[in-house]
């Protein structure tokens, strides 16, 4: 086992430079599974945006001859706030609404923020990091811990830890976070997965299906009954998303129960697909795609009072489809 302390600097606004690689960045595998994740580091990370957790983020796995993660954006630069890889995480804002400009607010994963204006928070501003806390990383051949310890940060505190694990002998990769609330005040917002699918670097249209396992109903926004549609319990494109176009809508029809937090992502077109399984009730399902990714967004709720500490996983499963038989 490998143990790397991080100890993150401050961030002060965005910069314009594009960091190069190498990242810093670790290969773990099972000899089924193959990822690479990139490591946190406010100096030579990938990532260095102040939106998503910086934990767990994953520039690429593989299995057989597929391909599930990978860069999805044509614009690269690390304070960015998505130029991110692989099934990465938001948590929503604590603290932000009551917080007067030039207060603090808690991203968990990322560290306390300055508030700027009076203002609706936007996930794509560039706060200033005030304090970012520290990382540390253990590495093993098959897994990476993750831990991320802040202090009075916005007034709060936590030790929040994601291990990112390939399952021996399976195909199966997990995600197992605790999040331990060890200041005075008590923690409860949102977490999100992205996902951000690239799976074999196909296109996004009619040989990509999402299938849940519940009647979905759909909130429309953009791009439903054009380019992409609801089939019951399946999410489908009705034609290849072109260039610049993109759909996003909110489905419902899951209940309170964690079983509805169990969807599968398949193409046809390349034969690969993944099953995702949480251990949490959903309480919003966000969709979003563009040509090159494909993003159901599972939310689920977070609460930790002083001293007490929250669990939850998240498995993803891959596999591929069966062939075809050709027409005689």
């Amino acid at each position: 086992m490998k143990k790397i302390v991080l100890f993150v600097g401050v961030l002060i606004g965005l910069v314009s430079t594009t960091l190069k690689p190498p990242f810093p960045e670790v290969e773990i595998s099972n000899g089924i599974l193959r990822a690479k994740l990139y490591l946190p580091d406010s100096a030579n990370g990938y990532y260095q945006g102040v939106r998503f957790d910086w934990s767990g983020v994953l520039a690429s796995l593989n299995y057989k001859d597929h391909s599930y993660f990978g860069q999805w954006f044509e614009k690269y630069d690390p304070k960015l706030h998505d130029a991110i890889s692989g099934p990465v995480e938001e948590f929503t804002p604590i603290g932000y609404e009551e917080a007067k400009p030039g207060d603090e607010f808690l991203k968990i994963g990322v560290g306390s923020l300055r508030k700027v204006k009076d203002m609706p928070y936007r996930f794509a501003a560039p706060y200033a990091l005030v304090n970012p806390g520290t990382w540390t990383v253990e590495t093993r051949r098959d897994a990476v811990v993750f831990t991320h310890a802040l202090t009075d940060a916005a007034g709060y505190s936590y030790h929040y830890q994601k291990t990112v694990k390939l399952l021996k002998g399976k195909p199966v990769l997990t995600l197992e976070h605790s999040l331990k609330n060890t200041g005075q005040k008590p923690i409860a917002t949102t977490v999100y997965n992205h996902n951000f699918f690239v799976m074999d670097h196909q296109p996004t249209g009619p040989d990509v299906s999402v299938t849940f396992p519940f009647p979905l109903q759909v909130k429309p926004t953009r791009g439903i009954g054009t380019l992409a549609d609801i089939q019951e319990n399946r999410f489908v494109y009705l034609k290849e998303l072109p260039k610049g176009e993109s759909t996003h809508c909110y489905l419902t029809g899951f209940g309170d129960s964690a079983k509805d937090y169990d969807f599968r992502v398949e193409n046809r077109s390349s034969g690969s697909g993944v099953r995702v399984v949480g251990d949490k009730p959903i309480v919003q399902l966000a969709f979003w795609s563009i040509p090159t990714t494909v993003c159901p967004e599972p939310y689920i709720q977070v609460n930790a009072g002083p001293g007490q500490t929250f669990r939850w996983t998240i498995s993803y499963e891959f596999y591929q489809l069966p062939k075809t038989a050709s027409v005689k």
